[in-house]
């Protein structure tokens, strides 16, 4: 029989560190916008240390620790991936481009003819 498995709630420590992750990213905008008379390189550094503070506190959450966790596991997946040969790659690309046109020359008509056919039953010349 599968188990179900249940994630334990955000404790309170955890919502103090992703309330002050958001804190610090909101505080690294804003110190772009309020030194606005400084070098632009001195403000962009300002966001990116409210970025790197952020990502800090971010890190100890357990939503962190998830994130990293799954970040992980998606690099073991994607090591597993088959990708296309480029012949393949290109054959598919054009059957796209060619299902596009031709769904648009539909589309364009369907639009032809329902627009002719409102004007008729309105009474709209062209």
């Amino acid at each position: 029989m599968a188990e179900v498995q249940t994630t334990p709630s955000a404790s309170s420590k955890d919502t103090m560190l992703l309330f002050l992750a958001i804190l610090a990213l909101f505080a690294g905008i804003v110190a772009y916008y309020w030194f606005d008379d400084r070098a632009l390189p001195i403000r962009i550094g300002m966001v990116m240390a409210g970025v790197a503070i952020g990502l800090g506190f971010a890190w100890f959450s357990r939503l962190g620790r998830e994130f990293w966790q799954f970040s992980q596991v998606s690099r073991i997946e994607l090591r597993k991936v088959v990708w296309p040969e480029r012949d393949e790659t290109i054959k598919t690309t054009y059957v796209v481009f060619l299902f596009a046109i031709i769904m648009g020359l539909f589309f364009w008509g369907l639009d032809w003819v329902l627009t002719g056919l409102t004007r008729l039953l309105t009474g709209q010349s062209a």
